[in-house]
């Protein structure tokens, strides 16, 4: 079901408002996302040193993993738009956890692009729209991103 919903504010946008997941919990530390619209499913697992199996993406995982398909998408879409080819670039996703309270304290970005002589331009529109990619700019800037940008 769609839903429209105006802002309190002088632009009078209109944003469209869709539900786009149900998540069920499964018991156990674990959780079934569907998504609406295709159908497939992700499952959730609370990580060995907080109770759980680690038989799956916990959800502090997938938060981090997000972030780099999020740089890649954006990138993607820059890319074919500017004829760059970044076909088999591949991202490794690390995080560090803090305690006190319990939450992502830094997520580590290594791009690994392939040897296609990119030029400074090239790399620096890609560099560029990794970094602001929407989920990047939606994490809480207290949230260290530490991104490596790594050129065969």
């Amino acid at each position: 079901m769609n839903i429209w919903r105006i802002p309190c504010d002088i632009k009078k946008q209109k944003y469209l408002h869709m539900k786009i997941s149900k998540i069920t919990y499964k018991g156990e530390l674990r959780t079934e996302s569907v998504h609406l619209k295709s159908g497939k499913t992700i499952i959730t697992d609370a990580p060995l040193d907080n109770k759980g199996k680690g038989e799956a993406f916990s959800p502090t995982d997938l938060l981090s993993t997000s972030l780099g398909c999020c740089m890649l998408t954006i990138m993607g879409i820059v890319a074919d738009r500017d004829n760059i080819n970044i076909t088999g670039t591949t991202i490794d996703i690390s995080k560090i956890m803090a305690n006190n309270p319990r939450k992502v304290e830094e997520i580590i970005v290594e791009i690994n692009f392939p040897g296609n002589n990119y030029s400074e331009k090239e790399k620096k529109i890609l560099e560029n729209s990794a970094r602001t990619c929407p989920v990047a700019l939606s994490l809480h800037p207290e949230l260290k991103q530490t991104i490596n940008f790594i050129y065969k």
